[in-house]
């Protein structure tokens, strides 16, 4: 069973913009996080409790569409005792798909690696998800043991839906829920779409990104909270899990500020039901090492 004390955060970056470019921090409104941002500055910022647990685990997800960028996470993985777990990039479409993976996993840190994701958001094939070359290598994914990330936006829904059907054996978890357009107060279509894809067993829901589709500077938790209870009912909290999106969080409060919110968003919840929000479903799903972390927690 996972530290009774214990937070995980579930979806969280870091890059260094010496190291590689992150070009998509060129579009407006992301000066606040155009610099170099690592695990010591996660630590710095995550300072609140939530429901009396301090940060002790993390899974580092993502940036970029770069095999260096994954094998450099799983480095950082395998050297600093915060990273439980990395989602990482390899080509789907690519034939050799498997080759990467086995050799990732060989590599320093390879046994970290517990998924994969692609920046589906950004595909204009309203089928991406469903071209017979990434299907065949989410079932490589599969075979290796590993869950898919599922990064779409609220009109996407439907090719992530097909895949839970199509692959009822590849464990599935929604990043950002699904992105609902909290900042237009307009969630009925997106809460059709979440219902059905939770519909599914083997999907998983991360409860972050929120607060950066909310307005990001006048967003309240009552803005937050009929995202909350769609999710909540459609996943139960054993299908949910925290996650803060450090440090893209930044541009609209911060990790504090969120951490504020999730607790006061787990009010009502039971005990059980907050272990699982806040550890119990990360930790199973990406299958974190129970004991790691626990002597010198970093962030104690």
């Amino acid at each position: 069973m996972p530290d009774a004390q214990l937070l995980v955060d579930a979806h969280h970056h870091v890059w260094d913009l010496d190291v590689r470019p992150q070009h998509w921090l060129d579009e407006p409104g992301h000066g606040p996080i155009r610099r170099t941002l690592g695990t010591a500055d996660l630590r710095t910022a995550a300072t609140a409790t939530v429901a009396g647990r301090r940060l002790g685990r993390t899974v580092l997800v993502q940036c970029v569409t770069s095999v260096d960028e994954t094998r450099e996470f799983l480095a950082l993985a395998d050297s600093d005792p915060l990273i439980g777990a990395v989602v990482g990039w390899a080509d789907l479409t690519s034939p050799a798909i498997g080759d990467v993976l086995d050799a990732l996993r060989a590599g320093p840190g390879g046994g970290q690696l517990r998924a994969v994701r692609h920046l589906v958001q950004g595909e204009s094939d309203a089928a991406w998800l469903q071209q017979p070359s990434v299907e065949r290598g989410l079932r490589v994914v599969a075979e290796r043991g590993l869950g898919y990330d599922l990064l779409i936006r609220s009109h996407q829904f439907a090719q992530a839906i097909h895949l839970a059907e199509r692959l009822p054996g590849l464990p599935l978890v929604l990043d950002h829920a699904g992105k609902p357009p909290i900042a237009q107060q307009d969630l009925g279509d997106w809460e059709r779409r979440v219902r059905r894809l939770a519909s599914h067993p083997q999907v998983r829901c991360k409860v972050s990104g929120l607060v950066t589709e909310a307005d990001h500077e006048k967003w309240t938790v009552d803005d937050l909270r009929p995202v909350w209870e769609v999710l909540l009912a459609a996943f139960g909290p054993d299908r949910l899990m925290f996650g803060s999106d450090w440090p893209v969080c930044v541009l609209a409060g911060g990790w504090n500020r969120w951490a504020a919110a999730v607790e006061e968003l787990l009010a009502g919840c039971s005990a059980a039901e907050t272990e699982a929000v806040l550890a119990g479903t990360a930790t199973a799903f990406y299958r974190l090492d129970p004991d790691q972390g626990k002597e010198g927690t970093p962030c104690s």
